[in-house]
C-alpha cells in the first residue's frame, strides 16, 4: 500500500524564506565586491585591471540564478509573500543584469 504525504505548507514556506535569504545574500556580496573590495584592493595586490569584471560576472551570473531559485520555490510553495518577493527579485535581477553587462563591456573592451 503506497502511502501519500500531504506537502506541509510551513516546510515550504520556510524553505522558499531562507532562499529568499541566501539568494539576496548572494547579491549583496555581488554588490560589495563589485564596488567596494575589488576596486580598491586589487591595485594594491597586483592583480589586472580586468580581474574585478571577471570576478563580478561569474558572481552576478551565480546571484542572478540563485535570485530565479528563490522565485521558483515561492512560486512552487504558494507562499502568501509571493507576489512581493517576485518584485524584489526582479528589481534585483534587473540591477544585477546591468553589471553583468558592464562586466562584459569591460572584459571586451
Amino acid at each position: 500500500m503506497a502511502t501519500t504525504t500531504t506537502p506541509d505548507p510551513q516546510a515550504a514556506d520556510g524553505t522558499a524564506e531562507r532562499l529568499f535569504s541566501k539568494s539576496i545574500v548572494i547579491s549583496g556580496i555581488r554588490c560589495v565586491l563589485a564596488y567596494l573590495i575589488l576596486p580598491f584592493v586589487t591595485p594594491f595586490i597586483g592583480l589586472a585591471p580586468g580581474v574585478g569584471a571577471g570576478f563580478g560576472l561569474i558572481i552576478g551570473l551565480v546571484a542572478i540564478a540563485a535570485n530565479l531559485f528563490s522565485i521558483r520555490r515561492f512560486w512552487r510553495a504558494d507562499h502568501r509573500w509571493k507576489v512581493p518577493v517576485t518584485v524584489i527579485h526582479v528589481s534585483v535581477i534587473t540591477l544585477l543584469v546591468v553589471l553583468v553587462v558592464q562586466d562584459v563591456i569591460e572584459l571586451i573592451g
